[in-house]
């Protein structure tokens, strides 16, 4: 079985800092393949924010692939902004803005959503779409997951603009095969197929730490488990009653058909989420 933990919007600058420990602690129980966290590590792109990012990243098991998000570049530094947007990021969390992720089992790209000179709205244009296509089209893997921050859809209750090029991005991962999209910016933790591309399964990851909940989110992260026929997606969350630990709040069973992803009965299925047996080497 392969098993992915995405993490999203953990806004160092803006956190809870009772949640760090309970946030290592519950990724660390769960034993990923491959930790994913689509974007605003930062509030305000700061050295100090980026440093206490990269000391949380250290402490999480295994690989971490990691892409930025608007956040992660100055807002109050019109200058740094404009001509060294990702410096910062690059020096702290990963210099591959763009990183890759493979095994035998998947491959996970990661694609620079973000856009210098429209600090909220994202953008996506050919020259990213023609080296995603490049890297997905050749890859034999059964799981094929692009990582972006910014979402490719937006539902009737998003009032934010939907970033450039959403359209043709969607093209291009269902054309080259994609299964699964990963991304935040929205916190609010959600799965389901695109409705321009069902064949797309769209995976949204609310905010692991930050306290810039709005309405009554909590603050989540996501759980993702295939076992090469079907697909787990657990949201890990605080509740009232344990606001200093993240458990299973919600979860779904997905199956990729002919018509794209379609939900799976899971009424037989409430077992908690426990640790996989570990590939062999």
């Amino acid at each position: 079985m392969t098993r992915l933990v995405h993490l999203s919007d953990l806004h160092f600058g803006r956190v809870d800092q009772s949640l760090t420990a309970p946030l290592v602690a519950a990724v660390s129980a769960l034993a990923p393949d491959l930790t994913v966290i689509s974007g605003d590590l930062t509030q305000r792109a700061r050295h100090s924010q980026f440093r206490k990012a990269r000391a949380l990243i250290d402490q999480l098991p295994g690989p971490v692939l990691s892409v930025p998000g608007n956040h992660d570049i100055p807002l109050d530094n019109v200058f740094v902004r404009f001509l060294w947007p990702f410096y910062r990021y690059r020096k702290h969390i990963c210099r591959d803005l763009e990183p890759e992720f493979h095994d035998d089992q998947m491959i996970v790209a990661g694609v620079n959503t973000v856009n210098r000179f429209s600090w909220q709205r994202g953008k996506v244009g050919r020259t990213r779409l023609a080296r995603l296509s490049a890297r997905l089209a050749d890859a034999p893997q059964a799981l094929r997951i692009a990582v972006l921050h910014h979402p490719l859809e937006h539902g009737p209750e998003t009032d934010k603009r939907l970033m450039r090029g959403a359209t043709q991005a969607l093209e291009v991962l269902s054309d080259y095969g994609a299964n699964l999209v990963l991304s935040g910016h929205l916190h609010r933790a959600s799965a389901r197929p695109f409705r321009a591309a069902p064949d797309l399964l769209f995976v949204e990851a609310g905010t692991g730490l930050s306290t810039r909940l709005r309405h009554d989110q909590r603050n989540t992260f996501n759980l993702l488990d295939f076992d090469g026929k079907r697909l787990k997606v657990v949201t890990m969350g605080t509740r009232p009653e344990a606001p200093d630990r993240f458990t299973e709040l919600d979860r779904a069973h997905w199956r990729h058909g002919p018509q794209g992803w379609s939900a799976v009965d899971t009424a037989a299925d409430a077992a908690p989420a426990d640790p996989p047996k570990r590939r062999e080497a």
